[in-house]
């Protein structure tokens, strides 16, 4: 990309990131100025905000390409105002665990920065749509759900690893496993108590592979169930799940497609967008295959547990 290309839209997410994801964004926004690029910056006000930005940006002729600075939720919002223009995206992390940037091959380093923007590789990224929300990553139902509602509860501010420890702990102890019923392309494959995951990604959080099969511009979308009823099940299916063998047992299924539902009798059973609260049952998945174009680097691997917990230390 040339500076007489058109401008760089620069979203920022101000209120998201630790201190050094601030000084790699002011880095690499020092970095294309210096360059001759035309870098117009603008400081997001909410997750609304952010989505009007990007939307703005795509249907502007001068506008040449996207990047974002923020976390999952800013992310998304960006890729939905994006979605059908060929702009291409460039995620600078931010966030606390950056779902879609690790999965892309992103750490929190300038230098993998500026090589991505330099060698300029696109991929393209499919969207998912849960009623009608958009989502880059994945969506959960039940237990996961719960813990990031309880997160968002308590959220003040920019959260780290740490913030889910007690959420987590004290799931486990309160969580009722209520029964669900998925529907994939409109057969019935699951109704019972267990656990739900849909996703766009191969790696959830700490860089767990639930949805080891998942690449985000495949035109699909992977579905993971877990049967589960008790403290002690889900004790055994998060041991199988680090060590990635937990989708060859008789209790989970793992299938993809491109439109599935989820439903249920019982009421409160909480979800999860990309870290976020997600939207009450019954949910309508849909997939949006190859939605936005992303600058990614070239060769690179999602991230994995290790590369992940050293980060979440420091």
């Amino acid at each position: 990309m040339k500076p007489d290309d058109g401008y760089i839209a620069y979203i920022v997410n101000p209120k998201s990131g630790a201190s050094s994801s601030k000084l790699t964004s002011r880095q690499f926004e020092r970095f294309l100025v210096k360059r001759g690029f035309d870098v117009r910056a603008s400081l997001t006000t909410s997750l609304d905000n952010a989505c009007e930005l990007a939307t703005d940006a795509a249907v502007d002729y001068d506008c040449a390409m996207v990047v974002v600075v923020g976390g999952d939720g800013t992310v998304r919002e960006v890729a939905h105002g994006l979605e059908g223009s060929d702009k291409p995206l460039l995620i600078v992390p931010g966030g606390t665990e950056n779902l879609l940037a690790n999965e892309l091959g992103f750490d929190e380093k300038i230098r993998t920065i500026l090589r991505t923007f330099e060698a300029g590789y696109i991929r393209p990224l499919d969207l998912g749509s849960a009623n009608g929300k958009c989502f880059t990553s994945i969506i959960g139902f039940g237990f996961d759900g719960q813990i990031v509602k309880r997160v968002s509860e308590r959220r003040d501010g920019h959260i780290d690893h740490f913030s889910y420890f007690g959420p987590i702990w004290r799931t486990f102890w309160t969580y009722e496993f209520a029964p669900m019923k998925v529907e994939l392309e409109g057969e019935e494959i699951f109704n019972g108590r267990g656990l739900v995951f849909v996703g766009n990604i191969s790696r959830y959080a700490v860089g767990l592979q639930v949805l080891h099969n998942a690449d985000f511009g495949d035109g699909l979308l992977d579905v993971c169930i877990y049967k589960c009823a008790s403290r002690v099940h889900l004790v055994k299916h998060s041991v199988m799940t680090a060590l990635k063998q937990h989708s060859t047992g008789r209790d989970v299924i793992y299938r993809q497609g491109r439109n599935i539902n989820v439903s249920s009798q019982f009421s409160g059973i909480a979800t999860e967008i990309d870290g976020d609260p997600g939207p009450d049952l019954p949910i309508q998945i849909k997939v949006i295959p190859q939605a936005v174009n992303v600058m990614v680097p070239e060769g690179s691997k999602p991230a994995g547990i290790r590369t992940r917990i050293i980060r979440a230390i420091g």
